[in-house]
């Protein structure tokens, strides 16, 4: 004669009691009764409405992936020979990705004769890693793949601390405009 541990609608512990016994119960309640760990001797089934506990679940599910952050990689491409002012722009443009919260994959192109000196091309990056290090960390060091030298860096802060920032200062910004369009009617009105 088999037998099931029930474990009851509201997570108490019924005890050992035969299958149509716990099907009776189920029926009395007017719930399901679910086997919730099969490997168990003797199985555990719980009574419970299957189709509220899917659809709590299906939310739960749905509510982790809404607030999931999404990692975006952004590429930056450069020259060994790059004019200093070029540089600094690109430079602006990679601190200003790691500072929205996404990863920067820098490449570096040889062409020509620059693929005989893959050294200029690790100092600039190794200049770059250093000028950014208090917004970015580097995730992948330098390393040579055909014609181009690949680096990506990380930003220091989450994505979902760079998330809550910005809707902090955008939340600051309506704040202040809202204040000035105030004092602006007040004056107009005295």
């Amino acid at each position: 004669m088999p037998e099931v541990r029930l474990v009851g609608p509201n997570g108490e512990q019924v005890g050992i009691v035969r299958i149509e016994d716990a099907l009776r119960r189920a029926a009395d309640f007017d719930l399901d009764l679910v086997e919730v760990a099969p490997q168990a001797r003797p199985p555990v089934c719980k009574l419970m409405d299957y189709g509220k506990y899917k659809y709590e679940s299906a939310q739960k599910e749905r509510a982790a992936r809404r607030n999931q952050a999404h990692t975006v990689v952004k590429e930056m491409k450069l020259r060994p020979k790059i004019d200093p002012h070029d540089y600094e722009t690109k430079k602006g443009h990679i601190v200003r990705f790691l500072n929205h919260g996404d990863k920067v994959k820098v490449t570096i192109m040889f062409r020509g004769r620059e693929q005989s000196r893959p050294e200029l091309g690790f100092r600039l990056l190794e200049q770059l890693a250093e000028d950014i290090e208090d917004v970015g960390y580097v995730e992948y060091s330098p390393k040579q793949e055909g014609r181009n030298m690949i680096m990506v860096i990380a930003p220091v802060k989450k994505k979902s601390e760079v998330q809550g920032t910005r809707s902090q200062q955008r939340r600051d910004r309506d704040r202040k405009a809202e204040e000035e369009r105030q004092r602006a009617a007040d004056e107009a009105g005295s």
